[in-house]
């Protein structure tokens, strides 16, 4: 496997630890399986529409039912996720779930103690970088991945850069099958 160029360069080249590149949905569905305390953290990025005008939130919302994960909204997702008839765990700015997850202490959004795995989705891409660094520098406690279409060096696992978007839709609709498969 060749190194992947990540599509932002703001300084994501730094450091000796990168991403592990997940390109398999059932690896991916295995990964989120395994963790005791997921959390899905959703950006303003879902809100677009598909070309089959499907809104990207929706993959999210079937994500985090599937596994029963709870679901924080960030910036402006929380109105779209009540209209699409489910209620957020919680609402935080990005920065401020980061700088919660960094506290080994804290207790989670259900306050059943902190998260094991923080899946972040639909975050800006330079947002979501520097909240991936900094909980690779700060929450060892922790494990972080993405499902955006775009590789994250500082995530412990990305998806690849889907330079088609029905490559990308396909592998998170696989994913979803494979969550629902339980396991």
């Amino acid at each position: 496997m060749s190194a992947v160029i990540p599509r932002h360069r703001v300084n994501v080249l730094t450091g000796i630890k990168s991403a592990r590149l997940i390109e398999d949905p059932v690896e991916y569905a295995n990964l989120i399986k395994k963790a005791k305390r997921p959390l899905l953290v959703v950006g303003p990025l879902l809100l677009a529409s598909t070309a089959d005008g499907k809104i990207l939130m929706e993959y999210a919302l079937d994500i985090a039912k599937a596994c029963n994960i709870p679901i924080c909204a960030t910036a402006q997702t929380k109105g779209k996720i009540v209209e699409l008839g489910v209620q957020p765990d919680s609402v935080y700015d990005v920065v401020e779930i980061v700088n919660a997850l960094k506290d080994p202490d804290w207790k989670g959004v259900k306050k059943e103690g902190n998260h094991d795995l923080v899946i972040l989705f639909g975050i800006r891409s330079d947002l979501g970088n520097q909240s991936l660094s900094t909980l690779k520098h700060f929450a060892p406690h922790l494990r972080t991945m993405t499902l955006c279409k775009h590789y994250f060096p500082h995530a412990n696992y990305s998806l690849p850069n889907f330079k088609k978007d029905a490559k990308w839709l396909e592998f998170l609709e696989s994913l979803i099958a494979n969550l629902k498969k339980g396991g």
